[in-house]
């Protein structure tokens, strides 16, 4: 007789050990511990017939978004293509899912998984694959939504509520509904004070709001709730490292670069895009950094000729143009091209969005300001297309005010500051970026006065 698994959410597999290892591996992929791919291995190796096991190992890897992955995705979803017409309706719709993403429809994947959802409201493991689809393919009402559709099914004596609570609390923040946002992560987190997509949730509004002092407080305070043993922690590692950019903190933030953020030396793709992001918001500073880009550029100079995710792609070419690498540059460049004149979501994404921020990265390393405000200047509005958050693509912001101000163009650089600082306004970046726009512009009372704001942003001066 066939089982139902935690949720109430029905599947084909009558065999209780199975079920029971693929709730363990689903429970260690949503906290981000353990590893869930070793655990759904041991499970398909003792019964090579449980569909939903092949369908876990499927999405755990097309989450990667890495190409070295796709020969092990494509086993994978063969072999619960084989396994189809022992499979229930919610199991061959994880199928097409994967299936989607396999062939390079990332867009396919999460809008076969809310086919799936409507059916099967608790299904959990469609509910993360679909929200990081959003994720991917830079979809923020559906981070939202997709979330708030479901979330009716669900209460404190579901298994994984707080999981829930946390993927809505990051589309509310992506949507800008940082009151809602904050309130649902920290009741995620008292539910569960190890989860770590609801920690990163309320670290994205702290960015946003430029809630600093906080953000670090909160970070460092729960630091063993999120840290150890989890391998989403680069990523909030790089959000403390954030906030301490802001703060001027220079030091601080090159001991977490140093420290958790590149220790391990991951060449994990999330893991490395982070530590390039952080590098290039560095560079943008005038900040040395020494040979900390070499490490990252030759990891990506294996990738160059990949083109497989165009937001992947961008931070490539970070380490390309910082370090002058043309040749690998080159490669980067003409693989997009190809990948932007061929079929599927990649595709556009290219296309539209990364390659030409990859053109624009390529032209400031060269010292061409001209034509990364060119090709930048237009190009913000709709870089959601490629994927990353609202903190992610600030970076692109960030270039274009330097690009302005080390282009002649300080008008341009004053305009996007101010800007900035309507945003945020507590940001000392955006009042220290308004300040060289004034300079830039010989006017010295203006930069004088953004300057004292962007000390007293920073806790340089009394308030």
């Amino acid at each position: 007789m066939a089982l139902s698994d935690s949720r109430g959410e029905p599947t084909s597999t009558s065999n209780r050990a199975a079920l029971d290892g693929f709730e363990k591996a689903l429970g260690e992929l949503n906290a981000y511990v353990g590893d869930p791919l070793a655990t759904i291995n041991n499970v398909i190796s003792a019964d090579p017939s449980f569909v939903l096991g092949h369908l876990l190992k499927a999405h755990i890897l097309l989450l990667s978004t890495e190409r070295g992955a796709e020969p092990e995705l494509k086993r994978t979803v063969e072999a619960a293509e084989a396994l189809s017409n022992a499979a229930n309706a919610r199991e061959r719709g994880h199928i097409r899912a994967a299936r989607a993403w396999l062939d390079g429809d990332y867009q396919g994947t999460p809008n076969l998984l809310e086919k799936v959802l409507i059916d099967h409201p608790r299904d959990l493991l469609a509910l993360q694959i679909g929200h990081i689809g959003d994720f991917f393919v830079g979809d923020a009402l559906s981070l939202r939504d997709r979330v708030a559709r479901v979330l009716p099914a669900w209460d404190e004596q579901v298994p994984g509520y707080g999981f829930a609570l946390s993927m809505h609390a990051f589309g509310l923040e992506e949507m800008g509904d940082y009151g809602a946002a904050e309130a649902t992560a920290k009741r995620a987190i008292a539910l569960n004070p190890k989860d770590a997509w609801g920690i990163h949730a309320f670290a994205h509004v702290c960015e946003m709001q430029a809630r600093h002092a906080e953000g670090v407080a909160w970070l460092e305070e729960h630091e063993e709730d999120w840290a150890p043993g989890n391998f989403f922690s680069v990523h909030n590692w790089w959000h403390l490292a954030l906030y301490y950019l802001d703060r001027g903190e220079i030091a601080k933030v090159l001991a977490l670069y140093d420290g958790p953020i590149r220790s391990a030396r991951s060449k994990v793709a999330l893991d490395m895009l982070d530590a390039a992001a952080m590098l290039w918001r560095l560079k943008l500073l005038d900040v040395d950094v020494g040979a900390r880009w070499s490490e990252l550029a030759e990891l990506y100079a294996a990738q160059a000729g990949d083109a497989y995710y165009a937001f992947n792609d961008m931070h490539g070419m970070m380490c390309f143009a910082a370090t002058g690498r043309e040749v690998e540059a080159n490669a980067l460049l003409a693989a997009q091209e190809k990948a932007s004149a061929g079929p599927g979501t990649n595709a556009m994404m290219t296309r539209e969005v990364g390659l030409p921020v990859c053109r624009a990265l390529h032209a400031f390393g060269r010292g061409d300001y001209a034509t990364t405000i060119e090709l930048l200047a237009n190009l913000r509005p709709k870089a959601n297309r490629f994927g990353g958050s609202h903190a992610q693509r600030d970076v692109l912001t960030q270039t274009l005010i330097v690009a302005a101000l080390k282009g002649g163009q300080p008008g341009l650089a004053r305009a996007l500051a101010r800007e900035r600082i309507a945003l945020k306004p507590n940001s000392a970046s955006g009042h220290a970026f308004l300040a060289r726009a004034f300079a830039a512009l010989g006017d010295k009372a203006g930069a004088v006065v953004a300057e004292k704001a962007a000390g007293v942003r920073r806790g340089l001066v009394a308030h």
